[in-house]
């Protein structure tokens, strides 16, 4: 353990965070984050270091997402937040809470154009494209007031990424004017939905005939809410990607289906009053061919902590600003029923069968894989890069609980996130193993993160699907009569480089041995890797 330092600015930030309840910091040090790390080795908090910073600020989504609480990343000015500015890009599609720290040069020679090191011409401006906000501390007394903004933002917002960046001449001065660290400082809860406005809810759903509810990311704090209030109006439940196992997979109200689908939007079409809770109703969960297809015919709530979302894609009947937990509480609380004239379960069996049949044989075995991998590893997290078992998933997918199936294939839609994000939701959540699904040519954007696995002792699975190249682009490229270009990968030998980073490894030539495979790499050391031959 490091000796206590003196408390210069960047020492106080470290406490401050501290403070905040942060326990974990993502970063790759430099010359000019040097003053950042000054009091992080006495102050008791986890510095996990990626090999590149767009890997960090995946690492970082991978632990939010597991843990609900923000990823904390420092980086280096230019460069440094150049390369993470992809992973922010990520978070923010998903409303994912990241707090990014970097360094600026010092006063007067940020954006001077005299050539000092990593000098940008407007570096507030690259993190503000990917951010909440972006703001440069030119006074250390603005850095309580600045991070208190930031866990406002996530405690009691719509959580995205914050940059806040510290010239070089602030981070390493005295501290000694800053206001005392407070033990506990104050802490927003997100606002509760006006009790009117719930009763209002109440009275169109009682009416309902065929209620419906859709629930997207923002409502995965809902938690065993959900099941009661499905359960008292009697009705289906369509979850988003990022909501998938807020009803387990065996609930006979849960849909795991996409709403892309056409048998989903026929279940969505033939309910008169839909309730719609943290959800953007956006293309990439409801019209991912980009057809144009999706529609709501029927009465619409909508709840949602971001007033201008509750407007965008389509207009509610209802408007409720407001956590959507707090509301399904509210609403529980309430009694709320309706009249419902099919039973939901019915409702259910009948859209699933219909959906089955909408797949392809590809990717009903892909489904039927995962559903293996899912079975074979009880509790374990399922972190996608955008491969074609991830596809699959995403179209039929039933996960066992809410945050343990997510992946960056939608939203910004960013290659190399499975690897390092699974690394931070293994180390998010060190009880539960981890697995990655990845492809040859997604892995290696950030395949030296097969390190900090290794470093970090994350309790990881990758399973590799290798078709040597990009094989959904080229298959895109084929059904449209382009001849395929660059898709066509020159790939190494995975096993041998795996074992290399001190990895378990296995080559799997017939997919009916995955359950195996899995069952030896849970009970071994350290984490390891299963190749997978594509079909």
């Amino acid at each position: 353990m490091s000796e206590p330092a003196e408390m210069t600015v960047g020492v106080y930030l470290v406490e401050l965070l501290k403070a905040y309840g942060v326990d974990t910091v993502f970063g790759i040090p430099g010359v000019h984050t040097v003053e950042l790390y000054r009091g992080l080795g006495a102050s008791g908090l986890r510095h996990v270091a990626a090999r590149h910073e767009g890997s960090l600020g995946f690492m970082a989504d991978g632990y939010a997402r597991v843990t609900g609480k923000p990823g904390v990343c420092f980086v280096i000015t230019g460069p440094g937040l150049s390369n993470i500015a992809t992973a922010m890009g990520q978070a923010y599609a998903d409303s994912i809470p990241l707090l990014v720290i970097s360094a600026t040069n010092a006063g007067g020679d940020a954006a001077s154009g005299r050539g000092h090191l990593h000098e940008m011409k407007d570096q507030p401006g690259l993190g503000a494209a990917v951010s909440a906000f972006s703001r440069t501390l030119h006074r250390a007394a603005d850095l309580p007031e600045t991070i208190a903004r930031a866990f406002a933002l996530f405690d009691g917002a719509r959580p995205r990424p914050v940059h806040i960046e510290l010239p070089l001449d602030v981070l390493g001065s005295s501290a000694s004017d800053l206001p005392p660290i407070s033990k506990s400082p104050v802490r927003l809860k997100p606002p509760a939905a006006r009790a009117d406005l719930v009763d209002e809810a109440r009275t169109l759903l009682a009416g309902a005939k065929s209620p419906l509810i859709l629930i997207g990311g923002g409502a995965i704090r809902a938690g065993d809410g959900v099941d009661g209030l499905a359960e008292a109006l009697d009705a289906p439940v369509v979850m988003t990607i990022n909501a998938r196992g807020v009803l387990p997979v065996h609930h006979p109200l849960a849909v795991s289906w996409s709403a892309s689908m056409a048998a989903v939007r026929k279940l969505i079409q033939q309910s008169d009053v839909i309730l719609a809770l943290g959800t953007e109703l956006g293309p990439t969960d409801y019209d991912i061919y980009a057809d144009k297809g999706f529609c709501l015919p029927g009465k619409l709530i909508r709840v949602d902590l971001d007033a201008e979302q509750l407007v965008r894609s389509r207009q509610p009947d209802l408007a409720i600003i407001g956590d959507a937990a707090d509301f399904v509480r509210q609403l529980n609380a309430c009694g709320a029923t309706s009249a419902r004239t099919v039973s939901g379960a019915a409702r259910v069996i009948a859209v699933s069968a219909e959906a089955r049949i909408e797949l392809t044989p590809d990717m009903t075995a892909e489904l039927a894989f995962l559903e293996k991998v899912r079975d074979a590893a009880p509790g374990a997290v399922l972190v996608g890069d955008s491969t074609q078992q991830v596809y699959a998933g995403n179209l039929g997918f039933a996960a066992e609980r809410p945050r343990s199936w997510f992946n960056s294939s939608v939203g910004f839609g960013a290659l190399g996130y499975g690897l390092p994000a699974a690394v931070g939701a293994s180390l998010g959540d060190p009880s539960k193993p981890v697995i990655c699904l990845a492809g040859d040519g997604g892995v290696q954007f950030s395949i030296a993160e097969l390190a900090a696995a290794k470093e970090t002792g994350a309790r990881l699975i990758l399973i590799l699907l290798n078709n040597q190249g990009y094989g959904e682009i080229k298959t895109a490229m084929q059904a449209v009569g382009v001849a395929p270009v660059g898709v066509d990968l020159y790939t190494p030998n995975f096993q041998m480089l795996a074992a290399a980073y001190g990895w378990r490894t296995s080559l799997l030539g017939d997919r009916s041995g995955i359950g195996g495979a899995i069952e030896a790499a849970l009970a071994a050391e350290g984490p390891s890797l299963i190749e997978v031959s594509a079909p």
